[in-house]
């Protein structure tokens, strides 16, 4: 029987258990905010500085599944600058991004300025408002490449400066709270 969970990432964090790394000792990993048994792995991943939440499991065919590209995975970034609906058009349509090296192009996304959704501050400061105006969007996304919404993001002139998964499937965050760990008795998306 397989086990499953849905936690919130907290910022600093690496998404796996396991650290092979030049700086082992130092990187905070999973595996310090719960007892996950033996086999668990992450289901996709969000990058060290990136927050929010996260599927794992011990079935790596129920991974295969969420990693799809049919499950729904919604981020709110804060940006730098405000974000004009030229960018926002550009975003949804499909931008280009560099990828292992390679040109790619974006799938066409749902992308949408939000007001400030007012999360906790995190433990390292974002910056000082004297540098300049910050503004939120929400992308939603079927695919899910390394550090895509980065990419998209600053490639329209927006650089993210947090990022804050809120969505994956029918799982929402809520009031969920930073480093919280929730099993599940199966995934469902």
């Amino acid at each position: 029987m397989h086990s499953h969970f849905l936690i919130h990432k907290p910022y600093g964090y690496l998404s796996q258990f396991v650290n092979n790394g030049p700086k082992q000792g130092k990187k905070k990993l999973l595996g310090e905010l719960y007892d996950f048994p033996e086999g668990t792995m992450a289901i996709g991943r969000l990058d060290e500085p990136s927050e929010g939440l996260l599927l794992l499991t011990t079935d790596g065919m129920m991974s295969e599944v969420v990693r799809g590209k049919k499950v729904e995975k919604e981020y709110f970034a804060q940006v730098d600058g405000l974000v004009d609906e030229e960018a926002i058009k550009s975003l949804q349509k499909g931008i280009e991004i560099g990828f292992h090296g390679k040109k790619y192009t974006t799938k066409p996304c749902t992308v949408s300025s939000i007001e400030d959704p007012n999360f906790p501050n995190r433990t390292q400061k974002i910056r000082d408002p004297k540098h300049g105006p910050t503004s939120w969007v929400s992308i939603t996304l079927k695919e899910g490449k390394f550090r895509q919404v980065r990419k998209m993001t600053a490639a329209v002139g927006f650089p993210t400066l947090r990022l804050v998964r809120v969505r994956i499937g029918n799982y929402e965050m809520g009031d969920f709270n930073s480093g919280e760990v929730i099993p599940l008795e199966k995934i469902e998306v």
